[in-house]
């Protein structure tokens, strides 16, 4: 699964990534569509076949579709996603009532606002794109190798040196001791070496529960309810695959989060929670998990980056980590390129930490009180009813839609409520979608009225801005500035644009209009 040929000479690249999960792989998709030279470094030899995220979400669907990845995503998620949407045995599952859950609530998908403005033309086929996480990390994997990205496995990063004019880092694999980029990122995880050695604080809250998860082979499973089950002991998970099984126990951390998930074990947990006669022969896929809930203090020190679970961890529940780490990725990779590359305008690597962060403290924050309604207790049975009422009705679910889909995250870019949103689904009168013009990772000026004076601009970016003049009958703006992550930086309302503020945005992002563009 390697892609670099042996080597025992040192190497230099414009990126070094510490980690070939999924976020690292976005990350490396992004910077190499912009002709970054980057490598890939993985100590794992194969994928990470454990039972991990089951789904992306509206956010990260919408940001793979504008790199041309969704027919892919789809091809991958079918069997799976039939699966879940039939229930066991072909009955109806209870998950395809719900849009979701919150700490083991259904959230039922009737009362949804589906004409609010956030949500209108999205999730037709629901919130998440439902697949494993190892699916997505082979399509990423795929993308990655048809840009050329390289990508070396068994190479584990042992350490690292930093100097005026890059990074020096050692590996321990593939016949070289070391290699150089001028920037290097750490996707490695919660236990992010990356992030230690760059003496990155790593505050939080300690974990409480021990999750367990996995894929078995079950006997007396017909004594199990389907979906999320509370019991004075914990809570138990069946489905929405047959086989698939997860519990919670208020019992504190593992004490080897890492040691293999035997099928004595998770029967065991199962039995407590549940409190049925059922037996479990073989395990595969088994996974710990706890809600042990930390954040970087930044996501930046000096040429080192943090990206997805290096930079933040919490609570699996809802589905938010592989979401806000793919977020990461896509904020990170145009901004790093445009350094990379020598056009990108002061400051602009700073503003990394300044729009991430705050997106995953509100979301260390969403999992800790979903751990606090699964609680056995009597003060969290009378949070889980109260809480089980809120999203019963129209403005609760429609709020708990926004936040699971990931279209809530905003950026501070303006006082236009669009601006700093992602980008809204807007269908062109010429059969194309906004999307479509994404596809090689560019920022996209949109013309929907003819007007001269934006073709003039985007004549000055030539190389980092793509003009996209059209038609729309239902679009609600007459142009706007999107930037290559798919958030809006700017917009008009009518014909009439005001230029200046338009020239402000595009130098926020592009920086001076008469750089010279490095191809």
């Amino acid at each position: 699964m390697n892609n670099n040929p042996q080597s025992t000479t040192s190497s230099t690249y414009d990126v070094v990534i510490a980690g070939a999960g999924p976020v690292g792989l976005m990350l490396a998709t992004e910077l190499q569509l912009q002709g970054v030279r980057t490598l890939v470094l993985e100590r794992r030899s194969s994928y990470d076949l454990s039972v991990k995220a089951g789904g992306i979400n509206t956010a990260s669907v919408e940001a793979l579709e504008r790199r041309g990845l969704l027919p892919a995503l789809q091809a991958a998620r079918q069997p799976f996603f039939m699966c879940a949407k039939k229930g066991f045995g072909g009955k109806i599952s209870p998950y395809a009532a719900s849009v979701g859950h919150f700490g083991g609530i259904h959230v039922p998908a009737g009362p949804v606002d589906r004409d609010d403005p956030l949500l209108r033309g999205r999730g037709q086929n629901g919130w998440y794109l439902m697949l494993p996480q190892h699916e997505l990390e082979k399509v990423l994997f795929s993308r990655a190798l048809e840009l050329g990205v390289e990508t070396w496995r068994d190479a584990a990063i042992e350490g690292f040196e930093e100097d005026e004019s890059g990074v020096i880092v050692q590996i321990n694999g593939q016949g070289k001791k070391e290699v150089r980029g001028q920037w290097l990122v750490g996707c490695d995880g919660g236990h992010s070496l990356v992030r230690r050695i760059a003496g990155i604080d790593f505050p939080g809250t300690d974990p409480k529960i021990t999750g367990r998860a996995a894929t078995v082979e079950i006997e007396g499973a017909e004594s199990l309810e389907e979906g999320w089950q509370y019991t004075s002991k914990g809570v138990y998970v069946y489905g929405p695959m047959p086989g698939r099984v997860r519990t919670v126990e208020f019992d504190g951390p593992p004490e080897d989060k890492n040691a293999p998930v035997t099928a004595e074990e998770m029967e065991a947990s199962l039995r407590r929670v549940s409190g049925q006669d059922i037996r479990i022969n073989s395990v595969s896929g088994g996974t710990r998990f706890t809600d042990n809930a930390r954040q970087a203090n930044t996501y930046r020190r000096g040429r080192m980056f943090l990206c997805g679970d290096a930079a933040h961890v919490h609570s699996p529940f809802s589905g938010q980590g592989l979401n806000m780490g793919l977020g990461d990725a896509v904020n990170l990779g145009w901004k790093l390129a445009a350094t990379v590359k020598g056009w990108a305008p002061q400051n602009l690597l700073e503003t990394y930490t300044l729009e991430r962060h705050p997106i995953g403290v509100h979301v260390l924050d969403w999992t800790r009180a979903q751990v606090a309604v699964m609680r056995g207790d009597p003060d969290g049975c009378a949070l889980r009813r109260v809480t089980t009422d809120l999203l019963g009705t129209k403005d609760g679910a429609t709020h708990y839609v926004k936040q699971i889909s990931g279209l809530w995250q905003r950026y501070n870019l303006g006082d236009d409520p669009a601006v700093g949103m992602t980008m809204p689904r807007i269908q062109m009168d010429d059969g194309t979608c906004l999307t479509d013009h994404f596809h090689d990772g560019r920022a996209v000026l949109v013309d929907l009225v003819g007007n001269d004076e934006l073709a003039t601009l985007a004549g000055t970016y030539a190389g980092r801005l793509r003009l996209v003049q059209a038609t729309s009958k239902d679009a609600g703006v007459t142009a706007l500035f999107v930037r290559p992550d798919g958030f809006v930086a700017w917009t008009a309302t009518s014909g009439v644009c005001d230029m200046e503020t338009l020239k402000v945005a595009l130098a926020h992002s592009l920086g001076d209009s008469e750089a010279c563009f490095v191809s």
